[in-house]
């Protein structure tokens, strides 16, 4: 395939295992390029309004109901002090969110399609395994969240609701075939949705301000405390989901921006603002579910407060606010229904990056999330809500693991000017790259290490 981006700058080829031969195949191909950008003459916020969108779809997996439960055991235990390690994990994602725009941009490529270009056929299967299987255990954290979330709002099984949870991959395929605009006003509708029901129950909770904020200063308990510093890997450790990297320099292409230099230059700076700006909402949720259960449990004799279930039931009784344990379940919904879209799309673009094959996108989603459902069903018929919660934690585990086969290519592919040319980042961002990279690999074979041993 020829290079997309801007050429190497010497005679090295800049992807080995490029076939010129092959024909030239664009990530998500029927959406390629399909989202208009005004001209030259328009207002610079009529031009970034355009490139809004990519930003909210890859923050989603940022508030997954696998984020949940660290965060409520964090405010639940120890208060407001695990603020500042959610933010610290905010400024990472944000940082290899616009690593995975950058590459995106400058290349033509999608992650899937780097990494198949660059490594062996026999590197780039096991990164396939690595990556479906990441995608089956995120998809079986939505299926969880959905399950738990209905059995909340309407008192539905949780065998049920995991049954009912296939339903939305009709949703994806709908918006899909309406144009790639519409499937980001839903998902940027259900995150105002999150957004308005945590703001409620924050007023109701009425945290004291100067807590909050110093919540939000490091300190050094995180580190003497053994109890805080696991629950602050936990948080850390689940902050990046793997097929976000992938997702996320797929869909910036959408945008039907020039491909040229300045084109890309352009698309790159508004790409990597619509990013920040939807983490820094992603932020403010994971800050708000820690906010709550700090307020309502934290010194309150709840303190051993962990699973979502037992948030739901104590909420309202503790706020004194009627409506606040059905708004946090409606919230579990929304991230859980807006979760299964990103993830519909991650596999889809996994698929065909690194196999270049093509199947009907109704069966892509039927056969990743019935890969998902069909584990659930058999612990809730064996286990019930127990086995339930243990599968939660083997999803979280296996994500885990697939963590290092996405980051380090991504910044093995964005420090190599063959490759990225002109947009090669620079050697102060690509020492802080490798440096987040490092911290986010450890901490999460710590936290593996802890879960298993």
């Amino acid at each position: 395939m020829t290079p997309l981006g801007t050429p190497p700058t010497s005679a090295r080829p800049a992807w080995r295992f490029a076939n010129p031969a092959d024909p030239e195949r664009n990530s998500l191909p029927e959406v390629f390029a399909s989202v208009r950008i005004p001209g030259p003459g328009a207002s610079w916020l009529r031009r970034f309004l355009a490139f809004v969108g990519p930003g909210y779809m890859v923050s989603v997996g940022y508030m997954d109901p696998g984020n949940w439960a660290t965060d409520l055991q964090g405010g639940a235990q120890f208060g407001y002090t695990l603020l500042a390690v959610i933010m610290l994990s905010n400024f990472m994602a944000i940082l290899l969110q616009a690593l995975s725009a950058r590459l995106g941009i400058a290349t033509g490529r999608d992650l899937a399609q780097a990494c198949r270009d660059h490594f062996p056929p026999a590197l780039n299967i096991v990164l396939w395994l690595a990556c479906e299987l990441a995608i089956i255990a995120c998809d079986l954290a939505e299926v969880i969240g959905t399950a738990v979330a209905l059995q909340l709002l309407f008192g539905l099984p949780l065998l049920a609701g995991t049954l009912i949870s296939a339903l939305d991959a009709f949703i994806v395929l709908l918006l899909m075939n309406r144009g790639f605009r519409y499937l980001e006003a839903f998902v940027i509708g259900l995150l105002t949705v999150i957004a308005v029901c945590f703001a409620v129950q924050v007023v109701a909770a009425q945290p004291p301000v100067a807590a909050v904020l110093r919540g939000f200063l490091p300190s050094s308990a995180i580190i003497t405390n053994s109890q805080m510093l696991y629950i602050a890997i936990g948080i850390i450790g689940a902050t990046v989901m793997p097929h976000n990297l992938y997702l996320h320099s797929s869909i910036v292409q959408t945008r039907a921006y020039d491909r040229t230099m300045p084109g890309r230059r352009e698309a790159i700076r508004w790409a990597t603002w619509d990013s920040t700006i939807a983490l820094m909402l992603a932020l403010f949720i994971n800050a708000a579910i820690l906010i709550v259960a700090a307020a309502a449990f934290h010194g309150n004799g709840h303190d051993g407060v962990a699973e979502i279930e037992d948030a739901y039931h104590l909420l309202s009784p503790v706020l004194g606010l009627g409506i606040a344990s059905t708004l946090f379940a409606l919230a579990l919904l929304a991230a859980g229904t807006n979760s299964t879209i990103t993830g519909t799309l991650a596999g889809q673009i996994i698929m065909e990056g690194f196999l270049r094959l093509q199947i009907p996108h109704w069966a892509r989603r039927m056969l990743t999330r019935g890969l998902a459902i069909v584990p659930v069903i058999i612990m809730i018929v064996f286990y019930g809500n127990r086995g339930v919660g243990e599968l939660l934690l083997a999803s979280q585990v296996i994500l885990s693991l697939q963590l290092p086969f996405a980051v380090i290519p991504l910044v093995i592919f964005v420090s190599d000017r063959h490759k990225m040319g002109a947009f090669t980042i620079s050697r102060f961002m690509a020492m802080l790259s490798w440096l987040v990279a490092l911290v986010i690999v450890l901490l999460n074979l710590k936290l593996l290490y802890d879960t298993l041993f």
